[in-house]
C-alpha cells in the first residue's frame, strides 16, 4: 500500500496499517539513528520507537503534506538532536539545510555532514575553533592567528592536530568527504 493511503488509514486509527508503516521504515530509521549516535544500538532503537510513538499519539492532528518517509525522518532527526543536546554533545543547533533529508543521495551526504559535524565538536576547543575559522569562515592562517591572538605556527599545529584526530575519528569514506568539504585547507 502506498504511504499516503497508509497514512489516511493510520489517521483513522488502523493499527494494522500503522504496523505496516513501522515495518516498512523501522530498519532504515534504525540505521540512520545507529550511525548518528555512534553505534549505540539500544539508544538507536529507543529513538526510533519514540518517533513512532509520537506519530501514533498525534496521528489525528498531523497533516503530512510531504512524503510520510520524509516526515518520519524529520521527527527522528529532531529526537536525535534533542538527545544529543541533553548529553551536551551539541552546544549549538545543527543547521536545517544539513539535516533535512531529500532524495537518497542528498540524504547520504547529509548524514556525512552530521557525522563530520559531530566529530568536529569532539575536537579540543582550540583545535576545533581554528578548524572552524579556516573551514567555515574562510579565514587565512594569519587572520586566525590575529583573531585568536596566537602565532601562525600554532594555527598550523592546531590544523595538523585537527586533521590527524578527524582521520582517527572518521571512517575513510567520511574522512574523504571531510577533505572534499575542506578542500585546500591542508
Amino acid at each position: 500500500m502506498e504511504d499516503n493511503n497508509l497514512w489516511e488509514n493510520i489517521k483513522k486509527g488502523d493499527r494494522n496499517r500503522f504496523k505496516e508503516l513501522h515495518d516498512k521504515y523501522f530498519h532504515q530509521m534504525y540505521l540512520y539513528a545507529f550511525k548518528s549516535v555512534d553505534g549505540d544500538s539500544g539508544l538507536a532503537e529507543e529513538l526510533v520507537s519514540d518517533c513512532f510513538i509520537k506519530i501514533w499519539e498525534n496521528r489525528k492532528k498531523l497533516n503530512i503534506e510531504t512524503s510520510v518517509k520524509h516526515y518520519l525522518f524529520i521527527i527522528l532527526r529532531n529526537g536525535i538532536i534533542d538527545h544529543l543536546r541533553k548529553q551536551k554533545v551539541f552546544t549549538e543547533p545543527i543547521p536545517m539545510d544539513i539535516m533535512a533529508p531529500g532524495d537518497e543521495k542528498d540524504f547520504d551526504d547529509q548524514r556525512q555532514y552530521v557525522r563530520l559535524y559531530m566529530a568536529v565538536k569532539k575536537l579540543p576547543e582550540q583545535c576545533r575553533r581554528v578548524l572552524e575559522l579556516a573551514a567555515f569562515e574562510s579565514l587565512s592562517y594569519q587572520e586566525i592567528a590575529d583573531s585568536l591572538q596566537i602565532s601562525k605556527n600554532t594555527v598550523k599545529t592546531q590544523m595538523g592536530r585537527a586533521y590527524k584526530q578527524l582521520k582517527e575519528m572518521l571512517d575513510p569514506k567520511d574522512f574523504n568527504f571531510f577533505l572534499m568539504v575542506c578542500e585546500g585547507l591542508f
